[in-house]
């Protein structure tokens, strides 16, 4: 096991509100209110709140995130492309973090992780000036050694691994897939720990799938939203939260301590 977490350390769960206000924008109109949403995650047990201001403002609004800042005593993380725009933005409304991430208009949902390596040049001052405003400052990335060491040369104390494809493997009941890139974000979070890296992970993670990356020790937040969401339809919102976080906790009990090759 590595030096640098414990098994015991609680795994924080940041909670997405993203698909509500896709839901009320459906329609137009104010409900149901992703700000009301966000409040019940708080009851239930969430840690913190992420929500995504798209360029496009598909979901989340600029008012959703002034309230969510004045209304919801928890953590906000602010997912957001790297853009003037949105750098703006966040320098103005002061999230507790920003997660940088890749964005495509056209896209369903966040696809992949960010390209720091290609990208770098442009995300260092953005970077910059995120921390200089006194946000905790977060990459959205591939489970790759290589990302790790520039996400740590650029400065940014925290990486949220993308875990979309060790879950679509889950779905797919795909089992060596699962093992490879299980071992894949393991090596990944252990590697971006010994550098100094607050370790984060998260995208399309299910109370079906958590449980193996909940272990991972050096994992501190894991960010989950569809799945909530979905799952709120049938049992409400809170004991979909509730449920989550049993399956993290359970997750957090087994051991990480597997042979990295």
């Amino acid at each position: 096991m590595s030096p640098t977490a414990s098994p015991s350390r609680r795994l924080r769960l940041g909670v997405n509100i993203d698909h509500v206000a896709t839901l009320r924008n459906a329609r137009g109109g104010s409900y149901p209110c992703p700000v009301a949403a966000a409040k019940l995650a708080a009851e239930a047990g969430a840690d913190g709140i992420t929500a995504h201001l798209r360029e496009d403002r598909r979901h989340i609004r600029d008012e959703d995130i002034a309230r969510l800042r004045a209304e919801v005593g928890l953590p906000l993380n602010l997912e957001m492309a790297a853009t003037p725009e949105m750098v703006s933005i966040a320098v103005r409304t002061k999230p507790h973090a920003a997660c940088l991430v890749p964005e495509k208009r056209e896209e369903r949902t966040t696809e992949g992780g960010l390209d720091i390596i290609l990208g770098r040049e442009h995300l260092r001052p953005v970077i910059g000036e995120l921390k200089a405003a006194g946000i905790r400052v977060s990459l959205f990335v591939e489970p790759e050694r290589a990302v790790m060491d520039a996400a740590a040369e650029l400065g940014a104390p925290v990486v949220e691994l993308h875990t979309g494809t060790y879950a679509h493997a889950v779905i797919d009941g795909d089992s060596d897939r699962i093992a490879a890139e299980r071992q894949r974000l393991l090596a990944a979070a252990r590697h971006g720990a010994a550098l100094g890296l607050e370790i984060h992970a998260g995208h399309g993670l299910t109370v079906h799938s958590v449980g193996p990356i909940a272990a991972i020790a050096e994992i501190l937040e894991l960010n989950i939203g569809h799945a909530l969401i979905s799952d709120a339809i049938f049992v409400g919102l809170g004991e979909a939260v509730r449920t989550m976080r049993l399956a993290m906790d359970e997750g957090r009990t087994m051991t990480a301590a597997q042979p990295i090759p």
